[in-house]
């Protein structure tokens, strides 16, 4: 008793210790496991998904928790599709949890629909061991499965699986392509209340209701300029800014809102791009003198390392000025949309979008995230 007494003590004289107990906390993460059916009838839902990819980033980039910036970490896996392996159950981890949201839209825009076998229990078995969660009580850890077969298909029994998930604190969502009567009838409500989920249906045919804004044009000559302060590093800086260009193009081609919205997104503090960018890594505490001169791009390699980091130090306040004209157009357009949304209100069901911000949202201001 003596003993456990004297070490209640010592916690306690160490957490009164000005500023230990905040520094000894780790920042807050929102992980969301996106898992979707691309078997052939899937087209609409996958299209949703790359159109308002940018939007549910934007959503949750502003989320805190005790006033820290929360980490956005997103997933995507694809299930039911024939041209998956058979001994997998036809599930396919596309993107680990990760924060380099160039990396996740590059594999969604890769996703192409095949017939096949829709086995759910398997595709959310396959992301709760394959994924690396957070072991943190306190973040939020999500799973977001959609589709429209019966739930209950296949060798691994959901509810077991779901179960599993929910002990673990990885509440299941579950997005049923069709009427909510058929939904429930084929066990996707049943699912969600099991995990403590959220049970949603959506019109995946639903055609997206694309506003031309008058701040699209500005944001996308901004966009350009946003991509000249990115200084790639390292093996994979290269291959990461061309990444950067394709996905750009590919948000563009889905239509005008997307890339604004994908800019707004690339100005936003979850767009963190520090495993290759010298701007981000510097920002992110790496210090240019640590680095070895062979990682550094060519026309860097020749400065003296003084030079180096005003340099770095250059094109930074170059961003953060970018960055803060882009956060004020974004917010602009984002009431100007807002508002003809409204005048156009649809009578659709809902989309991808709409499931995945209303439910997320909910169950992050639930866990203590507040959103700017």
């Amino acid at each position: 008793m003596k003993r456990n007494a004297l070490l209640a003590a010592c916690c306690a004289a160490l957490m009164a210790v000005p500023g230990l107990a905040a520094e000894s906390k780790p920042d807050p993460k929102i992980q969301i496991a996106i898992l979707i059916d691309t078997s052939s009838s899937m087209d609409g839902l996958i299209n949703q998904t790359r159109e308002q990819l940018w939007k549910i980033v934007n959503t949750f980039a502003s989320a805190k928790r005790d006033g820290k910036r929360a980490r956005l970490e997103l997933a995507l896996y694809q299930y039911g599709n024939d041209g998956l392996k058979a001994n997998d159950h036809y599930v396919k981890k596309m993107s680990d949890l990760t924060s380099n949201l160039d990396k996740v839209s590059e594999q969604l825009f890769a996703l192409r629909t095949n017939g096949g076998e829709e086995y759910c229990g398997a595709a959310i078995s396959h992301a709760m061991k394959e994924l690396e969660w957070s072991g943190n009580p306190a973040d939020l850890k999500l799973i977001y499965i959609a589709g429209n077969e019966p739930f209950d298909q296949g060798p691994i029994a959901y509810r077991e699986v779901v179960r599993s998930a929910i002990a673990r604190g990885i509440v299941v969502n579950t997005i049923h392509a069709g009427d909510q009567a058929t939904g429930v009838a084929q066990h996707w409500q049943d699912a969600a209340k099991l995990a403590d989920g959220a049970f949603l249906t959506i019109d995946q045919n639903r055609a997206i209701v694309r506003i031309d804004a008058p701040q699209d044009a500005e944001l996308a000559k901004l966009n350009e300029a946003l991509n000249k302060t990115y200084i790639g590093y390292g093996p994979q800086g290269g291959e990461a800014m061309a990444r950067q260009q394709v996905q750009d193009k590919n948000a563009m081609g889905m239509s005008a809102g997307s890339m604004a919205t994908r800019t707004a997104a690339k100005a936003s503090a979850a767009y963190d791009n520090s495993d290759w960018d010298l701007v981000d890594a510097k920002k992110g505490g790496r210090r240019m003198a640590d680095m070895p001169a062979a990682a550094l791009p060519a026309p860097m390699q020749a400065m003296k390392p003084a030079e180096r980091e005003a340099f770095v130090e250059e094109k930074s306040k170059e961003r953060a000025e970018l960055q803060a004209k882009i956060g004020k157009l974004a917010k602009d357009r984002e009431s100007f949309v807002a508002t003809e949304t409204k005048k156009q209100a649809s009578k659709g069901g809902k989309s991808l979008d709409d499931a995945v911000i209303e439910s997320a949202k909910s169950k992050a201001e639930a866990s203590n995230f507040a959103f700017e």
